[in-house]
């Protein structure tokens, strides 16, 4: 499958849990972020994604993107990009770009 195809098959809703922290501020819960997307990622691109990094601090505001690192076999790297779609913190990747685009 392309990479164009693979990350069309990507493109996939992910619900994520959210965290309250000090004054009245929502975050994505980043663990619970990069598990999901890395089994998301690694169903759809069909190939073992190694590891994921989100960033802890990001806000729960609707229409917002955020990236995580995506490191991928034999030491590729991408980056996902992600859009807060609700307050109840469903995200989309809308993004997945890396050395081979």
């Amino acid at each position: 499958m392309s990479f164009s195809g693979r990350f069309g098959a990507a493109c996939a809703l992910i619900v994520i849990a959210v965290v309250a922290v000090g004054c009245g501020d929502t975050v994505i819960d980043a663990t619970k972020t990069e598990e999901a997307l890395q089994a998301n990622l690694s169903k759809s691109l069909e190939e073992k994604v190694s590891a994921v990094e989100c960033p802890s601090d990001q806000k729960v505001e609707a229409g917002s993107t955020f990236t995580c690192k995506v490191k991928l076999p034999k030491g590729k790297e991408e980056t996902a990009t992600l859009k807060i779609l609700n307050t109840d913190a469903d995200v989309s990747v809308i993004k997945l770009s890396g050395s081979n685009e």
